[in-house]
């Protein structure tokens, strides 16, 4: 029975110490017969140790000197000094009365070295990995490391990518570790289909995403790379897209990505389910506040029935309902949008449900992240302080507030519990991007002919949110050199102030007969009054210099030879309304200027300029744009200067020279411009058909305005302030080299005098 029982131990103690990790290195596993004649351990003798004490070892062992040997305790001894990282392999054999424990210390890691990266830095690659030098060496670290590389590769698009470890033996048990890379080529998207799409086709929907297909003019873009949180984002994309076109039911049930075999492309499936189309219906409210009662809120809702349902509305009108309930009086509020889908009508009715909220005060805002912007910088667009009532409407505007500032590449913000139930904290985490730029550039203007340029601008100058630019252009015609600089918080208050200081030179001799330069400063400053209404200052004063006037140029150029100092003031209020301010394709925007000059200098005169600008987009991409303007100056006491007076032609009025239409000397035919304005302008532009991100796009226009009148007495001149009238088409093209725009205009309404200008182009580049 003993010699059963003897046999059964050993089994048992070669099966344990088969579970033993090995990392190619022979494993000795215990002498089981041995080991069970022996009843007590007189000596533990360790071995193989070089950098570690031996007497850490035996604190691992949970047999001590003197203990009966026990088998169990043995196994978990061995167990727990693997488990430390520090030995490729452990084993435990006795002598007699001694038990001897072998070790084989991993080695330590002199260097770590990167071969064959040439995309990614050794910087990047040396912060995704986890071992370093000085660090013992475990293959299991390095395998992990390994999957980091790769994931990173991945990362930047690159899924043929390979990472092979070498090991470099060196004495005293030490190594060189090397990751020899392969990048392999960029893995591109081939194809991007969708399935289940039957309103919008495959080519609108991929304009809509964020992901595009692999073509030769992305060179100089990394959207045609395969990046799965891009595809995620896509997906929120086409949900965002299909919600604010009507469709509340739409999902997108799979979002697949297939590598082919080569793993040089990938092919990715949306398959997506519209649902039905609805629009909005009823737009009711449930106040459940006390005295509150939803006719002081209806008012704000602004959406019609018949109009299509849109999620981006649902959002403005929450917004506006926030606002308006805490201008009553009411801090913590709720709202809560409940909608109720008619299939068979295709209609929602939307009920916005008003409650009063969990109240909860703004404990602390706590930023991080910025490492040279400066807190306030960023505590200055928060619309909430340390105090107030939590809004999370107002939250959401200070988070778009500070995207808007275009300092930072992320802006994430979270609400945590604060030190009481009615306590919150807010957790704000920025990532700072660069904000100064140097650009050259070079191209052709029809206004100023050949034109390089050459500029610097920091937008966050300091870490203070700052704007400072210097900008030099010379051209054929034309030389400027303009040195700005912006406070957008001037007194910490929410006024943006600046000043400017300018030198330019011009030559007019083709369309006036004389060269003019002028030199001077400017101070101004502008303030919101609402988020939709801003009122502005400015002060400019200059130096003008009319000189190589033409010994046949008009009479009232040659009575303004010479040097005129101007001292203006001029206020301006606008109203924008714009859903966008860069590509706006709804919304109207009225803004009014009035200067006055005279407050001394030799120009005196009042100037009164009125614009205005409105966007209609009847079909997806095809907007309808009206825009006009009616400008007045009037001489106080004295004639208007040719160099204050308005003109007419390039562009503010294409198919018509710069300077080409309005009054003109009768002998000498110089461009005199004119003490009224008028102008109009209306455009369609539309998508040509090609891929969105080609930045192509078609126009058609119209143009007319008329300009005069101009009666000195020194002065004949020609012109009776008739209409002008022209109509073309054109094409705009939103290059990586800059903008490019060329416009092909037929004039209708013109005069025998008038200088026309067919075609017109403007080209810039900058890098």
């Amino acid at each position: 029975m003993s010699r059963i029982k003897r046999f059964l131990v050993g089994i048992l103690i070669v099966l344990s110490a088969g579970q033993f990790p090995s990392l190619g290195i022979s494993q000795t596993v215990p002498n089981s017969v041995q080991l069970a004649q022996s009843t007590i351990v007189r000596q533990i003798l360790i071995k193989g140790t070089q950098r570690i004490e031996p007497d850490t070892v035996k604190s691992y062992i949970l047999v001590r000197e003197g203990d009966s040997l026990d088998i169990s305790r043995l196994d978990r001894s061995l167990k727990n000094l693997f488990a430390t990282g520090l030995f490729s392999d452990v084993s435990a054999n006795r002598r007699g009365d001694i038990l001897v424990v072998k070790v084989v210390e991993n080695p330590v890691i002199n260097q770590i070295a990167f071969e064959g990266n040439d995309k990614i830095e050794n910087e990047t690659l040396e912060s995704e990995v986890t071992l370093r030098p000085r660090v013992i060496y475990t293959r299991t670290k390095v395998q992990d490391d390994v999957k980091r590389i790769l994931t990173l590769y991945r990362r930047n698009g690159r899924f043929a990518a390979s990472v092979e470890p070498k090991v470099i033996k060196l004495p005293q048990n030490r190594i060189d570790l090397i990751y020899e890379v392969s990048e392999g080529s960029l893995t591109e998207v081939e194809s991007i289909r969708f399935v289940g799409n039957k309103t919008y086709g495959d080519r609108r929907l991929r304009e809509t995403i964020k992901t595009k297909e692999t073509e030769w003019w992305r060179f100089l873009s990394k959207d045609d790379t395969y990046d799965p949180d891009r595809i995620t984002l896509d997906s929120e994309l086409l949900r965002r897209f299909y919600l604010s076109n009507g469709f509340a039911d739409f999902r997108v049930t799979s979002a697949l990505a297939e590598l082919t075999t080569n793993r040089k492309d990938f092919f990715v499936t949306f398959t997506v389910d519209e649902g039905t189309r609805y629009k909005f219906d009823k737009i009711d409210m449930k106040a459940k506040l006390h005295n509150l009662k939803k006719e002081d809120l209806i008012e704000v809702v602004g959406v019609e029935a018949g109009d299509w349902y849109n999620i981006k509305i649902i959002d403005k009108i929450i917004d506006k309902i926030t606002n308006r309930v805490g201008q009553l009086g009411y801090a913590f509020v709720e709202v809560r949008p409940r909608v109720d889908r008619d299939k068979i009508k295709k209609t929602i009715n939307v009920t916005f449900e008003i409650t009063e909220g969990k109240r909860a005060f703004i404990e602390r805002i706590d930023i991080s992240g910025n490492i040279r912007t400066l807190d306030k910088v960023i505590r200055r667009e928060f619309q909430i302080i340390e105090g107030d009532a939590f809004n999370n409407s107002k939250l959401r505007r200070s988070k778009n507030r500070l995207e808007g500032l275009e300092f930072f590449s992320k802006v994430n913000m979270e609400k945590i519990p604060g030190s009481a139930p009615d306590k919150a904290t807010i957790k704000v985490d920025v990532e700072e991007k660069s904000t100064g730029s140097i650009s050259l550039g070079g191209g052709y203007s029809s206004s100023v002919g050949p034109l390089g340029d050459f500029g610097i601008t920091e937008k966050n100058f300091l870490g203070r949110g700052q704007l400072l630019a210097l900008k030099l252009q010379i051209a054929s015609t034309r030389s400027e050199i303009d040195l700005s600089f912006t406070e957008p918080y001037f007194l910490d208050r929410e006024i943006r102030a600046g000043f400017d200081v300018f030198h330019v030179n011009q030559n007019l001799q083709e369309t006036s007969s004389f060269d003019l330069k002028r030199s001077g400063f400017g101070i101004r400053a502008g303030y919101p009054i609402t988020n939709e209404i801003r009122q502005d200052w400015n002060y400019l004063f200059s130096k003008s210099t009319i000189k190589n006037v033409d010994t046949t140029a008009s009479t009232l150029v040659q009575t303004v030879t010479g040097t005129k100092y101007k001292s203006e003031i001029s206020h301006s209020i606008g109203y924008d309304k714009l859903n966008n301010s860069i590509k706006p394709t709804d919304g109207y925007l009225l803004n009014f200027n009035t200067s006055v000059a005279g407050l001394g200098g030799n120009d005196k005169y009042l100037r009164n300029t009125l614009r205005g600008r409105t966007y209609y987009e009847f079909e997806d991409q095809w907007v309808l744009s009206l825009s006009g303007r009616f400008s007045h100056i009037l001489g106080i006491g004295s004639d208007i200067s040719i160099t204050d007076r308005f003109h007419m032609g390039g562009d503010n009025l294409r198919g018509f020279a710069n300077r080409g239409a309005g009054p003109r000397d009768t002998g000498t035919l110089d461009a005199l411009g004119g003490e009224w304005l008028y102008s109009t302008t209306t455009e369609l532009s539309f998508p040509l058909g090609l891929p969105a991100e080609l930045g192509l796009g078609g126009r058609v226009f119209s143009d007319w305005g008329a300009l005069g009148k101009l009666s000195p007495k020194n002065s004949k001149t020609v012109d009776d302030g008739s209409l002008r009238l022209s109509t073309g088409f054109g094409m705009t093209w939103s290059s990586p080299f800059g903008p490019l725009g060329i416009d092909y205009s037929i004039p209708l309404l013109k005069k025998d005098y008038d200088q026309i200008e067919r075609f017109r182009v403007n080209f810039g580049t900058r890098f």
